[in-house]
């Protein structure tokens, strides 16, 4: 498995203990920087991530920042990508379980360090639901589609 990781300076830290988190898990890392926590913007870190998800030379991405929220606005951004914003390991959870997420976005503001592997560990082993899922989502991807 490869994960791809992208983060502004907010969400460097995060992206620093997830990253040998994954690492420790055995899972490849394609660490999108930032390498340090000098300003910088997100949209450079983050959509780069997102795009080697639907590449395919990730499996998955993991994207940070101060909130999660713009960096999970860029990544949905990129087409094909469904990104939630995951705050604890409920969120993470049902973020796979519902609306299987092939990328998060966790905020460095916004939760205690201790807590991101957990999320992390919690939305990479949930399996997608399906069901009645399958509707929603195809509904979500049929937007996609008339924008082009």
């Amino acid at each position: 498995m490869k994960i791809a990781l992208g983060t502004d300076h907010a969400g460097y830290r995060f992206k620093e203990i997830v990253k040998a988190h994954l690492e420790g898990r055995g899972i490849e890392v394609l660490d999108f920087g930032t390498h340090s926590e000098d300003s910088v913007d997100y949209a450079d870190f983050v959509v780069p991530a997102a795009e080697a998800v639907v590449q395919g030379k990730a499996d998955y991405g993991i994207v940070f920042g101060g909130s999660g929220n713009g960096e999970a606005i860029a990544a949905n951004k990129v087409k094909g990508v469904r990104c939630g914003v995951c705050w604890n390991v409920e969120s993470a959870r049902l973020t796979k379980l519902h609306n299987n997420a092939n990328v998060i976005a966790l905020g460095g503001r916004m939760m205690p360090p201790e807590i991101v592997p957990q999320i992390v560990d919690t939305w990479l082993d949930t399996a997608f639901e399906g069901g009645r899922h399958i509707k929603r989502l195809e509904k979500v991807h049929a937007v996609e589609a008339r924008q082009g």
